[in-house]
């Protein structure tokens, strides 16, 4: 799960904590080209050495890196494009037949996202879908013909190359091999990884301020992401540079992440930042929208989130000693989250006033 915070949700607040706005200044941040790492899987069970070194070598830097020869046929990639395409294509009143369920984290949702680094909804659709428990959220046959067979035939082949990404993270960090493999078994109920099909709008010929974004700066809540994109449908920038899993910190450039098609685009999330101790980085991106000049057309992309089970434990060996499950480690992303975007809009409130 992104950090977000949908602008219809209702969250109880924690007593309030000291809240930095760090990332809500990120706009003014300039942007550089940046050399990510690419993680070659071919081969994997006589590489794996090789790998793992690879992995640790981003997993500790940026945070982000690029994966080939993962074994996603191109045409299937393709085809699952397609299909969130058909998808978004359709009438708003038909994909309003499938409204987001924050208890279940699925369903489809439209300008919702808000983002402490911005304060206004993210420029974009999506719809999002798990393993179990959703059969009412799954769009019909009769409304997205074979989209639900697709997207279950993705959701296992990403989840196939997820178990080879965390066994080789489990190994670099000195764990067992199944660590992180085991706490993300999508065969038991409470299995928390979700597939999100997003489609941000054709904005040609439009201007915005420069707290508009197609995704404002965040992290993402889980372990490990696996985003596809189309060619020539760039936006996709990271800023390296967080310490703590704790805190909104960042770095002082932003880079672009632009891969060739094909190649997924991976990223750290804050559960394995936390279950490193801060080894790992869990760092800032965000999606630019594209000036006048540029291509401004629809983009589309594909996330797969692998978070933890509900059940299982998050606990470092030093900084993180404090055992906490996957369910409520989500819950205290969430109202850190909910409390940085109260306090971002109450600031901006009084500068207002002031005004």
């Amino acid at each position: 799960m992104s950090a977000t915070v949908s602008s219809s949700s209702t969250i109880n607040l924690l007593p309030k904590e000291t809240m930095t706005t760090a990332a809500a200044s990120s706009a003014a941040i300039p942007t550089s080209t940046r050399n990510f790492t690419c993680i070659d899987l071919s081969d994997f069970d006589n590489r794996r050495d090789k790998i793992v070194a690879d992995l640790m070598q981003a997993s500790t830097g940026d945070g982000f890196f690029y994966v080939i020869n993962h074994g996603i046929p191109i045409e299937d990639i393709r085809s699952m494009f397609q299909a969130s395409v058909d998808f978004f294509a359709l009438p708003d009143d038909i994909k309003r037949k499938y409204p987001m369920d924050i208890s279940r984290n699925a369903g489809w949702e439209k300008l919702a996202q808000i983002r402490p680094s911005t304060g206004v909804a993210d420029l974009k659709e999506s719809a999002q879908f798990s393993f179990h428990g959703i059969e009412d959220l799954w769009p019909t046959e009769q409304d997205a013909p074979d989209f639900r067979t697709r997207s279950e035939k993705f959701m296992v082949q990403c989840h196939e190359v997820s178990v080879k990404l965390l066994t080789c993270l489990a190994l670099g960090l000195g764990f067992q091999e199944d660590f992180f493999t085991r706490c993300h078994d999508i065969t038991q109920p409470d299995i928390l990884n979700t597939l999100r099909c997003l489609h941000y709008h054709d904005i040609t010929g439009q201007t915005f301020p420069n707290c508009y974004w197609r995704a404002g700066a965040h992290t993402d809540f889980d372990t490990l992401t696996l985003l596809f994109q189309r060619p020539g449908e760039n936006g996709l920038e990271v800023c390296p540079g967080r310490e703590a899993s704790t805190e909104f910190g960042h770095g002082d450039i932003w880079a672009p992440v632009n891969p060739k098609e094909g190649e997924i685009v991976c990223n750290l999330g804050d559960m394995i930042m936390r279950w490193s101790d801060d080894k790992f980085k869990s760092n800032f991106h965000r999606v630019r929208a594209p000036r006048v000049g540029e291509y401004q057309g629809p983009r589309y992309s594909i996330a797969y989130f692998n978070q933890a089970n509900r059940s299982a434990i998050i606990q470092g060996r030093d900084r993180y000693p404090e055992p906490i499950t996957a369910g409520e480690f989500l819950l205290r992303a969430v109202e850190r989250n909910y409390n940085a975007l109260k306090a971002l809009k109450e600031s901006q409130t009084k500068e207002e006033e002031k005004a």
